[in-house]
């Protein structure tokens, strides 16, 4: 049997502390000094898509061996432990929309559900039909309007527990809509698929997905600094098409985040390889194996807390104010994964996600 691979829970922490960065921003405030806004910027849109294609990553460990194999049995028994975990996490998801509309989770649940579908395919297969959910989206946004029940002044959505606005922010425009996020879960799959025990397959992939990342960015940069000339106004339309935000996910985002997360993948493994016996990895390979519990909690406590004892409105803190409270409360998730991992061997909400499905 081969030996676990911590990086991958080594990136899952540095994901799921991403995240926490970004949405303790949007929630808490996002105006201030401008040295924070910077260092917030950075995780955008990619914490989350690293998220994601972890996710498939996992998904494709648990199923490498039957797929190896052709055991069909096997596989089915793999689909139904997908489905169930995908229905838990959709639940679990929309239990809290009404406090945090931005959950990525029961989105989550909806990936699986198309991961189940090419569980047999072959990783070229899976990798086409990631590129084409990537390409498909423009043109889906030239037959619906995309900011269809939006408020981007505010940030609040109308309609969404309509069957229509329901269906239309979960496959086309929400926060990670299924098209084309799910493209990242598949990302993942694909790469799960490989032998991420051969060192010289993971310096290959860091080395290309950085370089694409990079070349992606640039691009980016070029084609909005020439096409804008100058023009502030049309540079910030430009870039809501050439830009790399996640809002709308056009495919400069979608090449964008699937790179920086397969080299942040990847760099970790190498560096959980090479130090597996660090105390910093360790931890953060703790914090990492708690990542569902780590994500529920920042919304439920992190931002509970933040709105019950807080001395301004939600929304009113100085970005400064949301870089710090984040990086406290991703070290006390820190600090308490370490701890917790000397008694049990899964956090609490994996523990109760592997009781309830298996």
């Amino acid at each position: 049997m081969k030996q676990r691979i911590i990086g991958l829970d080594v990136a899952r922490a540095f994901a799921v502390i991403g995240m926490i960065i970004v949405n303790f921003k949007m929630v808490l405030g996002k105006q201030g000094a401008e040295w924070a806004q910077l260092v917030t910027g950075v995780f955008e849109g990619k914490a989350a898509a690293t998220f994601v294609v972890l996710a498939g990553v996992g998904l494709a460990l648990m199923s490498n061996t039957p797929f190896r194999n052709n055991d069909l049995q096997k596989l089915k028994q793999a689909r139904i432990r997908i489905t169930k975990r995908a229905l838990f996490l959709f639940l679990v998801g929309l239990s809290y929309m009404d406090i945090w509309p931005a959950d990525i989770l029961h989105f989550y649940g909806i990936y699986m559900f198309l991961v189940i579908l090419l569980l047999k395919a072959k990783p070229k297969i899976v990798l086409g039909t990631a590129i084409f959910l990537i390409l498909v989206y423009p043109l889906m946004m030239l037959i619906w309007q995309y900011d269809t029940g939006w408020d981007f002044e505010t940030f609040e959505y109308s309609g969404f527990w309509t069957l229509e606005g329901f269906v239309r922010n979960l496959f086309y425009n929400g926060y990670h809509p299924v098209f084309p996020w799910a493209a990242f879960m598949l990302v993942g799959l694909w790469f799960g698929r490989q032998d991420l025990h051969d060192a010289s397959f993971i310096k290959k992939t860091m080395w290309i997905s950085l370089s694409t990342f990079v070349f992606i960015q640039l691009t980016s940069y070029v084609l909005i600094h020439l096409l804008s000339d100058g023009d502030a106004v049309l540079a910030n339309e430009l870039s809501q098409i050439l830009g790399d935000s996640p809002m709308p996910p056009l495919p400069i985002y979608m090449i964008s985040g699937s790179s920086i997360a397969l080299f942040v993948i990847t760099l970790c493994i190498r560096l959980g390889k090479k130090f597996d016996s660090n105390k910093v990895i360790q931890a953060f390979n703790s914090t990492g194996q708690l990542a569902l519990t780590f994500y529920v909690a920042h919304v439920v406590i992190g931002m509970g807390l933040a709105e019950e004892i807080g001395i301004h409105e939600l929304g009113q803190y100085p970005v400064e104010f949301s870089l710090i409270y984040a990086l406290v409360f991703s070290l006390f998730c820190i600090l308490f994964a370490v701890v917790w991992k000397k008694y049990k061997t899964t956090g609490p909400l994996e523990w109760l996600l592997r009781k309830v499905v298996g």
